[in-house]
């Protein structure tokens, strides 16, 4: 071999899309192993699919009713990260009654694109507006992991991206395997023992937030309405949201809703 051979230096060819998500991959379920708190997992799961072009995620269980279950239970866990507006929107209209993607993944192991669902000739125009409002408020395609446990259980994890396109075959596998390992992380340290408890005491000021939230208001909304800074209002919210065990200002507001700790 000659001397310039010996030396010519290494090509390294830039990562594919497909790549880049693997190393991803791989660094979210170190960053998990050992983790029990339920807001870092869905943290890390959140940054995770960001960096794959899904930055909204939705993780809920799910009942024979469609709903979610008793919101006086510590267990299950519903968080998700999608647009206020959109979970007012959802909730208001009641779309988690007739949501269709509820209804394949009862059915359904693998992975289900919304684009199919949309698409399906079954699918009809009251459940396809379902998907043409989510795109308004950004979330134009996604994909949505049924996650089947015993005796019947079942919940869902849900990746949004506002770019309307197929998704590989093996980014579908990344997404998989992401929400199956944040479901069995919740299961194992939140799970095992289901506790019910009293619906948790909030303070006037805190009730006093969560109806404006429920009202579609900002915190700088909020802050303006009531005369004090938008920094007071995230502190008191951060406050409702931790006894209220939930990651969204929305969802709080809605379990709050359906606890009667504040009325609309």
């Amino acid at each position: 071999m000659s001397e310039y051979s010996s030396r010519a230096p290494t090509i390294h060819f830039p990562k594919t899309a497909n790549e880049r998500a693997g190393d991803e991959f791989r660094r979210y379920l170190e960053q998990t192993r050992g983790l029990a708190q339920h807001q870092e997992i869905f943290d890390l799961l959140a940054a995770f699919a960001q960096k794959v072009n899904f930055p909204w995620i939705a993780y809920r269980p799910v009942t024979s009713g469609q709903e979610t279950l008793d919101p006086l239970c510590r267990d299950p866990v519903t968080m998700l990260n999608y647009p206020n507006e959109w979970q007012k929107r959802y909730f208001d209209m009641g779309y988690y009654k007739i949501d269709p993607i509820i209804k394949k993944i009862r059915q359904r192991v693998g992975a289900l694109q919304w684009k199919d669902v949309y698409d399906d000739a079954n699918t009809t125009e009251d459940e396809r507006r379902i998907f043409d409002e989510a795109a308004m408020f950004g979330l134009r395609a996604g994909v949505t992991v049924p996650l089947h446990g015993p005796n019947g259980k079942l919940a869902m994890m849900s990746f949004a991206q506002s770019s309307r396109y197929k998704v590989p075959s093996k980014m579908l596998t990344y997404l998989e395997l992401s929400a199956l390992n944040f479901h069995l992380a919740i299961d194992k340290h939140g799970s095992r023992h289901q506790v019910c408890r009293e619906a948790p005491y909030l303070s006037a000021r805190e009730k006093q937030f969560i109806f404006w939230v429920s009202r579609g208001k900002s915190s700088a909304d909020i802050g303006s309405i009531l005369g004090i800074s938008e920094n007071t209002v995230n502190f008191h919210m951060k406050n409702a949201k931790r006894k209220l065990d939930c990651s969204s200002r929305m969802v709080a507001a809605v379990k709050a809703l359906k606890l009667g700790i504040v009325d609309i």
